[in-house]
């Protein structure tokens, strides 16, 4: 029977002098992650959770007092509860589960709002352009510093499945498994929606050129984005079974926006965009070692259906033994977790029967 996990604490690995891939050096590069289950004798039963645009690296169960990621509630279960947990799909009394904050991201790891030890102040406008490789180059350090020697697997959706995508060519020996979920292995957008993002936040009274960590916040145009993203991402189908009302529903929606807004930051938002516009291991395919399972919704507005047979055909034809699987699901973007049931018997499946 599944059981919970209800004394999650969130931790912060540092490496110094990180070199990044467009050049410059973060003096102090810090890695906010979570960890559930035990690493077994031969270091080899981990998998790794890398997560979405926005997200954190809280991936299941409740924080203990005081021990909650940045910005993150206290009381917020993970982004992929019904998936990760003891008897789940992604069992942590079988795996050792580790679940990293993204460099650029607002929650705990080295960003835009973490202090610049040169300056002792944020960040801000200065943070430098980071890659996804260079949050894989700094996960796979934290990994060796907890005694990981190799992956069972890593997943992740979104953004996490461009993490997932990106390891298996980087480090395409250290896993077994990629799970990557509401995604692709290339971004469809490039960086000039980072600088469109920029623009739209630079609206805000209080942008005063990026700094406003002192001037009030910008938290009147990060509440109208992340409305519109939830829209975008599916929330108003999510929500209809609990809440019929249209009104009610949007008034939720509004809710949970402005709740997001008190605690991100819109400078992450333009470094992440800017990562994921370059993203594209579409020329790597060669590399891939692992097996792929590669889960779709067709109806995502962001990686929507008429994309995902492309890429599984051209990854089975480059080698790749890839489980391609479209969802069932009117949840668009956020269906890898709100109908994880249909999907979680298979991900069972898939780690089980990979190779030892």
């Amino acid at each position: 029977m599944a059981g919970k996990l209800d004394a999650v604490e969130s931790r912060v690995f540092t490496t110094r002098d990180f070199a990044l891939d467009l050049g410059g050096t973060l003096p102090e590069c810090h890695v906010a992650y979570e960890t559930h289950g035990t690493l077994n004798a031969a270091g080899d039963n981990a998998i790794l959770m890398t997560h979405g645009y926005t997200s954190s690296g809280h991936v299941a169960g409740r924080f203990a007092p005081g021990k909650a990621a940045r910005g993150v509630a206290e009381d917020a279960l993970g982004w992929w509860e019904p998936l990760v947990g003891p008897g789940k799909a992604i069992d942590t009394d079988r795996y050792f589960v580790v679940s990293s904050n993204a460099l650029g991201s607002a929650h705990g790891s080295s960003g835009p709002n973490t202090i610049d030890p040169r300056t002792g102040k944020p960040y801000g406008p200065t943070f430098p352009e980071v890659t996804l490789r260079d949050s894989v180059r700094a996960q796979k350090l934290l990994l060796d510093s907890l005694g990981v020697k190799r992956l069972h697997a890593v997943a992740g959706p979104s953004m996490g499945g461009f993490q997932a995508f990106q390891w298996s060519v980087t480090y395409p020996d250290f896993m077994r498994g990629v799970v990557a979920t509401v995604t692709a292995p290339k971004m469809r957008a490039g960086v000039d929606a980072a600088e469109a993002t920029r623009a739209r936040l630079a609206t805000d009274p209080n942008w005063n050129d990026g700094w406003y960590y002192e001037n009030g916040g910008i938290g009147k145009v990060l509440e109208e984005i992340r409305y519109e993203t939830l829209v975008q991402y599916g929330q108003r189908e999510l929500l209809a079974p609990t809440i019929p009302d249209p009104a009610a529903r949007e008034a939720a929606i509004r809710s949970t926006a402005k709740a997001w807004a008190a605690n991100y930051d819109g400078h992450s938002l333009v470094v992440l965009r800017k990562a994921i516009g370059r993203f594209d291991i579409t020329g790597e395919y060669d590399k891939i070692r692992a097996k792929l399972l590669y889960v779709i919704a067709p109806n995502d507005k962001l990686f929507p259906g008429s994309i995902g047979p492309g890429y599984a055909a051209d990854l089975r034809k480059a080698g790749v033994d890839i489980t391609y699987v479209e969802l069932v699901t009117d949840k668009g973007h956020l269906a890898s977790h709100a109908d994880a049931e249909q999907w979680a018997p298979l991900l069972r499946t898939f780690l089980e029967r990979l190779p030892k």
